[in-house]
């Protein structure tokens, strides 16, 4: 499976913004699909997650109540909507994605072989 990630862009602290990533090349069907970021100088982090089969979502602590992942089935994209956004949440953000994730894996950058270019989301304060 490809990923195409897209959304990205500056915006001012209490804003939004909704990040896409699309499938191409099969459904994702049977898969798990994570945003992961990465900020200047730190390490890539599991932002939010969700399973294509069955919609259940996991996040970040930090993220929770501000981001919300979601699902298309008929246009093979997730999304990430984030609102209330906050300087720290500036960093370079991908989609990954991969089957037979398990639970305790869900947060692990190693668990997924599929991952799409990054797209920069940049919060001013």
């Amino acid at each position: 499976v490809q990923l195409q990630a897209s959304g990205g862009g500056l915006v001012q602290a209490g804003g939004s913004l909704r990040l896409s990533c699309a499938a191409s090349g099969r459904t994702f069907r049977g898969y798990t699909i994570a945003w992961f970021r990465q900020a200047p100088g730190k390490e890539r982090e599991f932002a939010a997650g969700i399973r294509w089969n069955g919609d259940s979502t996991y996040y970040k602590d930090s993220v929770k109540g501000r981001f919300t992942i979601s699902r298309d089935v008929a246009k093979n994209t997730v999304y990430l909507q984030m609102n209330r956004l906050k300087p720290e949440d500036t960093a370079v953000y991908y989609c990954a994605a991969d089957e037979n994730v398990i639970l305790s894996a869900i947060t692990r950058s190693t668990a997924y072989d599929h991952w799409g270019q990054g797209t920069q989301v940049t919060v001013s304060s």
